[in-house]
């Protein structure tokens, strides 16, 4: 018995599913604000910090630098070396719990006001319309055929963008090669390979999230978008639309009563929308798209005003808060919870032990290797000498004089007095022969103590344990 062939159904093109869907390029409306104003205020804040302080001198060198080079991390008056990478993990840990407390206490407080996406997209926008004019100006601009005066705005923003990049890529390398040389260098043609790779890097980066991505980069690609609900609760401060009061939502006149027409506070115009960096609509509900900018909410308090309806149809609050018609005196004590209390006990904790740790710290780092060739040897006298090599690193900006001494067995001493000049931020290394009288101890391996002791500050000195080899 032949079987029948299976059915062939085509797939209409209308049938079929894009993987990617195409959303039109967002231009965000200018707004005035309290919250505008911080933005404002933060975006010069962390771009006067990151422009200057490379440029800050700091006892004849750069005050923040990071020296690959040399393998030491100027950071003012502190000298951090390899060996100090245990203040980098711990930098690392005090940011992500940071990050945390502030998520859920207040939401994307970070994303909304300090993060470079949002700063550089936020200077970038600033340039755009400066040359482009407003939003309607924008819009009209993009979608006109091209012409002289189109194209002369749109070369003068993207010129103004690529040297604005290339300026923060420079000075992204200057923090790890000293910006003065790197001026120079950059001035005579004489820039490194890497030095130019990084610059063009960097600054292409900017350039590419802040001119073209923008909310594409918070919306698809920033993974803290993904993982932010988890440390949220109903009690987190979040923008929030107030539901019950601003629906049914419908235009009106100012002078109509709202309560009259069956209308709620919100008379849709749209606004909130159209300033709304990630063009989203926070009237749906929390979402991830949202940075928490809080545009939205200058936006709505102007038309409110306009409308001689009290401000805050959009505001920060927190669900409970709507639900529960909660005052400002509850939700800033719900904010008193125990997830944001342990939150900021280990972040206090932790803060406090690494100040602690590096005011206390001992400029002078020390390793003790063992000449493994040979592990004791009969001298004259019959002393058994062992041989040992000293590395000593100044983890100050000042030159230092230390004296070496031993310890831990009867009779132990050094072939010959030890002194080392260390330089500024500088190595020493010496080869130091110890002796013992062949009675002091058994066979086998002794413990023993190098003591390292600035002649001029007794207050630094180190005590390095070390192992003795009787035969």
């Amino acid at each position: 018995m032949s079987q029948r062939p299976p059915k062939v159904i085509p797939i209409q093109p209308e049938a079929s599913q894009a993987l990617f869907k195409s959303e039109p390029k967002v231009h965000p409306r200018s707004v005035t604000g309290i919250f505008n104003n911080w933005r404002w205020i933060m975006v010069w804040v962390t771009q006067i910090i990151f422009y200057g302080l490379c440029w800050l001198p700091w006892n004849g060198r750069q005050a923040v630098l990071f020296d690959l080079e040399a393998r030491r991390f100027y950071l003012f008056d502190l000298v951090l070396w390899p060996q100090d990478t245990i203040y980098l993990a711990i930098l690392l840990v005090l940011s992500a719990l940071a990050l945390f407390l502030f998520t859920a206490v207040a939401g994307r407080l970070w994303c909304g006001y300090t993060c470079p996406q949002t700063v550089y997209t936020e200077i970038f926008l600033w340039v755009e319309k400066l040359l482009e004019g407003e939003r309607p100006q924008r819009i009209k601009l993009d979608a006109a055929p091209w012409s002289a005066d189109k194209l002369r705005r749109k070369v003068a923003k993207h010129g103004i963008w690529i040297a604005f990049s290339l300026w923060t890529g420079f000075t992204f390398v200057g923090y790890f090669t000293p910006i003065r040389n790197l001026l120079a260098a950059t001035s005579s043609f004489t820039l490194g390979p890497w030095e130019i790779f990084w610059v063009l890097f960097y600054g292409g980066f900017t350039y590419g999230f802040a001119g073209f991505l923008r909310e594409q980069m918070c919306k698809y690609i920033c993974p803290y978008a993904r993982f932010q609900f988890v440390m949220f609760d109903a009690d987190t401060l979040i923008i929030t639309y107030d539901e019950a009061r601003g629906e049914p939502r419908g235009s009106r006149s100012r002078k109509a009563d709202p309560a009259s027409l069956g209308l709620g506070s919100c008379i849709d115009c749209g606004i909130c929308v159209q300033v709304c960096p990630t063009g989203i609509d926070i009237r749906n509900g929390i979402q991830a798209e949202c940075i928490g900018c809080a545009a939205c909410i200058d936006a709505c308090d102007q038309v409110m005003d306009q409308m001689h309806y009290p401000r805050g149809l959009i505001r920060y609050s927190t669900e409970n808060a709507l639900q529960q018609r909660l005052g400002r005196a509850e939700i800033i004590r719900r904010a008193f919870r125990p997830r944001t209390l342990i939150y900021g006990a280990v972040f206090f904790c932790l803060t406090l032990g690494t100040a602690w740790s590096l005011a206390t710290r001992v400029p002078l780092k020390v390793e003790v290797e063992r000449d493994r060739s040979v592990l004791a040897r009969e001298v004259e006298g019959g002393m058994v000498e062992n041989v040992f090599r000293l590395q000593l690193s100044n983890a100050s900006e000042a030159p230092r004089r230390f004296q070496v001494r031993v310890e831990g067995l009867p009779g132990m001493q050094l072939a010959e007095p030890l002194e080392l000049q260390v330089a500024a931020a500088g190595n020493a290394e010496a080869t130091v022969r110890v002796r013992v009288p062949p009675e002091a101890a058994p066979a086998g391996g002794q413990p023993m103590r190098f003591l390292i002791t600035d002649l001029d500050d007794p207050g630094v000195a180190v005590a390095e344990k070390a192992s003795f080899w009787m035969p």
